[in-house]
């Protein structure tokens, strides 16, 4: 879209929730332009138009991504949201610079080169997702969340300016600490994260909501409802194996609301059909698994709206993963044992494989009474004991494989995972990593990619910036207390659903996939990974990738996340041999200047 003035032109993906707010605003200060329509990119071109592109951005409430060329200047930008919900690539060629939404969008780009970054390769093995700002080609980037690039060359690197930071956030909320009452911030609480719901359920398509059964699902349905006029269309997952299936859950939660609500049993044949799938929906290696039955139940959503609203981001914002709880306290305990003791201590807990701790902990029911995985807890327990500083610590915390373990000449790359500043405790510095790293680069891509797939859209209210500045505002005793996390976003819940529907132990999204790799998926896996093949490919070394699938098939440790890293890959890189297909040009309506060199 072309501003109302001519200065501005605009390629956009997302939604900007607030564009009613700030078309009054500039109705208001005289500076609106004479409306062609109703939709937000309008608005946005209108406020960058008057105020300028910081200041527009300082009023958008939503999540997007867009290039904007201004012809004035001369000048390109590219921007991606606060919390990095809508992704952008970028590259440059010998014909120009390249950009989208989507790497399949920029790859066929005259002259761009297909080299793997082995750097990026390293960072996929060790958390299952490239984080940004890199990509798995050596010649494409990511543009970081909360980030402007502006580029006055098609050939010179851009500048980069951050005009909104999650670590500067959370620094600040330690200098303006909430003051209030508990029942005060339940009462703030409520009121932005109803106005956060009630922006993101304005649409002119039908609406409806992703609930696993979950506190932070559970809450913005409730807060969904409690603002309709008519029954949310709901949508939920579940698995033929117990351990995984939360959709009991889900239908009861929905039954109380009162939600017109649709579930799908996840199958073995389901995943098999979906699985050559993933790499196209997600362009670049990501190994995930719960990326399946987030594709799942985004197909199923898409049989009856087109926009759905889910609650990722509570457990970044209110301390809901298990590891805040448990692994600080590990940490600070083992300080105060000799280096012999910690060593001891940890090779008798390696001595037992996680299948076996899990068999004991079934029986006494100790030390991780509400974890899904004993045994993968007692492991990881294992791993800090040997480690020096809270940085390590962090580190094995949300890592797989080590690069040099698995990869050819691997101890020479540099994996780049998103540190968090070392201000706060522990428990701290895991919640900002997550919120800077692990959220956007794994969370939010799985979603995004996966709605995005099938044509449907997924929104957020709980990485409403608003919200992530109050939760950060927060004091510790009303996010965990004592085993359980998210107490405040709990007790807000509790207001719409009753306690004994939710107290149960946290799941997560996931399926069953050490079974089925040693199943059902046997076959196609042990194909991607045959030793030969990845001998021949050179990128990972087959004796290893080989012990663990042995391993795996033999039941004596569970090595289904390692492994999944590798068959994701290994599918990724078959799909990407295909030559891709450049698409075909779309004609403009009226010419658009180009920066100067620039080749269109």
């Amino acid at each position: 879209m072309i501003s109302a003035r001519g200065r501005y032109v605009i390629s956009y993906n997302g939604e900007v929730y607030n564009h009613r707010d700030i078309r009054r605003e500039l109705e208001a200060k005289g500076a609106a332009p004479r409306w062609r329509g109703t939709c937000d990119t309008e608005v946005m071109l209108a406020a960058i138009e008057h105020g300028g592109i910081r200041w527009a951005l300082d009023r958008f409430i939503g999540m997007f991504a867009f290039a904007l060329w201004d012809q004035a200047e001369r000048r390109l930008f590219l921007v991606r949201d606060r919390i990095g919900v809508k992704p952008l690539y970028y590259a440059f060629t010998s014909h120009g610079l390249a950009f989208g939404s989507e790497l399949k969008a920029v790859i066929p780009f005259p002259g761009f080169d297909r080299e793997i970054d082995r750097d990026s390769l390293a960072d996929y093995v060790r958390i299952s997702c490239v984080p940004a700002p890199r990509s798995i080609y050596r010649q494409a980037r990511k543009v970081r969340p909360g980030t402007i690039l502006a580029f006055s060359s098609p050939t010179a690197a851009p500048a980069e300016e951050i005009y909104w930071s999650a670590e500067e956030v959370a620094r600040l909320s330690f200098e303006r600490p909430f003051k209030g009452s508990e029942r005060e911030a339940l009462e703030e609480l409520d009121s932005l994260l109803r106005d956060a719901v009630k922006l993101r359920m304005v649409a002119d398509v039908p609406l409806g909501a992703l609930l696993s059964g979950g506190v932070d699902s559970s809450t913005v349905v409730a807060l969904m409802q409690a603002q309709s006029s008519r029954p949310v269309h709901s949508f939920s997952i579940g698995s033929q194996d117990p351990m995984f299936d939360e959709s009991p859950n889900a239908a009861a939660v929905a039954r109380h609301i009162g939600t017109h609500h649709t579930a799908l049993i996840a199958s073995p044949d389901d995943a098999q059909r979906i699985i050559s799938d993933l790499p196209s929906t997600y362009d670049e290696p990501f190994a995930d698994s719960s990326q399946i039955p987030t594709l799942l139940v985004s197909r199923l959503a898409k049989r009856a709206v087109t926009v759905v609203v889910s609650g990722d981001g509570g457990d970044e914002l209110f301390g809901g993963y298990n590891r805040y709880i448990w692994a600080p306290r590990v940490w600070q305990m083992q300080r105060a044992f000799p280096r012999w003791a910690r060593d001891a201590t940890r090779g008798a807990l390696l001595s037992l494989s996680p299948g076996t701790w899990d068999q004991v902990f079934q029986r006494a029911r100790l030390l991780f009474p509400r974890s899904a995985m004993p045994g993968h807890h007692v492991h990881k327990v294992a791993q800090l004991l040997g480690c020096e500083d809270f940085e390590d610590a962090r580190e094995v915390l949300v890592s797989h494989w080590s690069p040099s373990e698995v990869l050819v000449d691997g101890e020479r790359l540099s994996p780049s995972i998103p540190q968090a500043g070392r201000w706060g405790d522990p428990i701290d510095q895991l919640m900002l990593a997550d919120l800077v790293g692990y959220l956007p680069d794994d969370i939010l891509a799985k979603v995004d990619r996966a709605s995005m797939a099938v044509a449907l859209e997924a929104r957020e209210p709980l990485l409403d910036h608003r919200v992530v500045a109050f939760a950060w505002r927060l004091p510790r005793s009303m996010k965990i207390r004592g085993q359980s996390g998210k107490w405040l976003l709990r007790t807000l819940l509790h207001r719409y659903v009753p306690k004994g529907l939710l107290d149960r132990p946290k799941l997560g999204f996931g399926i069953p996939l050490g079974r089925w790799l040693r199943n059902e998926l046997r076959d196609w896996a042990a194909e991607l990974i045959e030793p030969d093949r990845l001998r021949r490919e050179g990128l990972f070394r087959p004796e290893v990738v080989d012990r663990r699938w042995r391993e795996h098939q033999r039941g004596v440790r569970n090595w289904e996340h390692h492994l999944w890293d590798i068959l994701m890959f290994q599918a990724w890189a078959e799909a990407e041999r295909r030559p891709a297909r450049a698409p075909e040009p779309l004609p403009l309506r009226r010419p658009v200047p180009w920066a100067a060199g620039a080749q269109k």
